[in-house]
């Protein structure tokens, strides 16, 4: 796609994804985790997961989305891999906060709907803000990350309560091995077959590794 329409279709003047190339804009496993490793967001080591399981590699999904340029760029390419019923229904993009914002907000920005995202200031993600969705609104829910599924499971449900649907999901990464059942389609830019232990089954080599945990909910 031409700068040109792109920026016509971010600033409203046509239908999103009027002209779309879809094969333009899409990305092998290979270019996605290229631009991983460019922003230093593929890591190594012992690594405590927001699930509470053990990984030997980690995601840094909020440094990969540090230059806006390429959080466009890993948007777009999700956009184009969602089938023409779904990305052509979708009225807004929710994200649960934090992980998912910038990741929302982009995928907002590909689809030319508006992005919010979730809360959950007592332990339940609610909108806030000011944020809020007309009765049958059609969503598109957007992650970083996918480990368990569980937040994402809370977030639809969070959407639900606030009168929106969960027409689908979404994330830069499924790192559950195929096993989160959001129970709307999913579609992940990269499937990340990674290992993870529970605390008590670590092997010999990452139980010898100092633990930290990286993400958005580390101090």
């Amino acid at each position: 796609m031409g700068g040109f329409l792109r920026a016509a279709l971010r600033l409203g003047c046509l239908p999103p994804y009027l002209g779309l190339d879809e094969r333009a804009l899409a990305m092998t496993e290979e270019q996605v985790l290229a631009e991983f490793r460019a922003a230093e967001a593929l890591l190594e080591g012992h690594f405590i997961l927001s699930s509470g399981l053990r990984s030997p590699r980690y995601l840094q999904c909020a440094r990969v989305l540090m230059d806006p340029a390429r959080g466009a760029r890993l948007a777009e390419a999700i956009a184009a891999q969602l089938p023409d019923d779904i990305r052509e229904s979708v009225q807004a993009v929710v994200s649960p906060a934090m992980g998912g914002v910038i990741a929302g907000h982009e995928m907002a920005r590909a689809l030319g709907v508006e992005a919010m995202f979730l809360e959950r200031p007592d332990g339940v993600f609610e909108l806030r803000r000011g944020f809020r969705l007309a009765p049958g609104t059609r969503v598109l829910m957007m992650e970083d990350v996918v480990t368990t599924g569980l937040s994402s499971r809370e977030a639809i449900a969070a959407i639900g309560r606030a009168g929106g649907v969960t027409v689908a999901a979404a994330a830069l990464v499924d790192r559950s091995n195929g096993s989160a059942d959001l129970g709307v389609p999913f579609f992940p830019l990269i499937r990340l077959d990674v290992p993870t232990y529970a605390v008590d089954a670590l092997p010999p080599e990452l139980a010898a590794i100092p633990a930290i945990k990286p993400g958005s909910r580390a101090a």
